[in-house]
């Protein structure tokens, strides 16, 4: 049954993502399905479950596959370390954790496709619509806690 939920999720979460237009510029919703995963299991799940989502990204980019598979298992893997002993979970902490998360989603998709591929757009384009889909997550980060301080074990 909860495979069947988080399928659920990704489908609407790719449908709200293509059908949404802000500024002339897509969302990027999934980084924050990475982030989530990250942050509520361990570094290897939210790795596993951020490629998952990252392949099936490139499979209906219909571009190579690679840059998102990468950039969204790299996120799945950073955001494990932002429930952790390290850092105390604070909503400004997620707004800054899935803001940095997008960014660097965007860095290593565009770069990764500017290196194997032939450049998708200039870099000041590339900087601004990375930014922006950085600024529309932002807020997310707010409501995304961490397993951990939902049961009430951190301070």
């Amino acid at each position: 049954m909860k495979y069947l939920l988080w399928a659920s999720i990704i489908l609407l979460v790719f449908i709200i993502q293509g059908k949404i237009v802000l500024f002339d510029i897509v969302p990027n919703f999934v980084s924050v399905l990475a982030y989530y995963a990250g942050m509520r299991w361990e570094k290897v799940c939210g790795t596993l479950f951020g490629s998952l989502i990252g392949v099936v990204q490139d499979s209906l980019s219909g571009m190579f596959l690679g840059p998102h598979f990468l950039g969204t298992g790299l996120v799945g893997y950073c955001s494990s370390f932002m429930s952790g002993g390290f850092f105390r979970w604070t909503p400004v902490l997620g707004v800054i954790g899935i803001s940095v998360m997008t960014l660097m989603d965007g860095t290593v998709v565009f770069f990764s496709r500017s290196i194997f591929d032939r450049m998708p757009m200039d870099i000041g384009t590339a900087i601004f619509i990375i930014t922006v889909q950085s600024l529309i997550n932002a807020p997310l980060g707010i409501f995304l806690k961490p397993k951990a301080l939902k049961k009430g074990t951190e301070g």
